[in-house]
């Protein structure tokens, strides 16, 4: 883009500051959500809170399908490298 509409867009730059912020935190958050180490961690939450009777067998049953749902979706994709990190 040229010098003049870098000028005009000037007044627009703390917008697209802000966007390109809110993208980034959007990413790690997907990213950590997605982790398979985040996803293994949640399961055996799930399954302690299951044995201490926190939560019915139905309610570990819908959770816990939700939390393979979202594994089988980490290990498709392959951007991580299952320990918490990305390669």
């Amino acid at each position: 883009m040229g010098l003049i509409g870098e000028v005009l867009l000037l007044p627009f730059a703390p917008v697209r500051g802000s966007a390109w912020v809110i993208g980034e935190v959007l990413r790690e958050a997907e990213r950590i959500y997605y982790d398979p180490a985040t996803v293994r961690a949640e399961l055996a939450r799930l399954e302690e809170q299951l044995e201490a009777g926190e939560i019915t067998e139905e309610e570990f049953d819908r959770r816990e399908d939700e939390l393979l749902d979202r594994l089988e979706i980490a290990l498709r994709s392959g951007d991580t490298t299952g320990d918490g990190t990305t390669p």
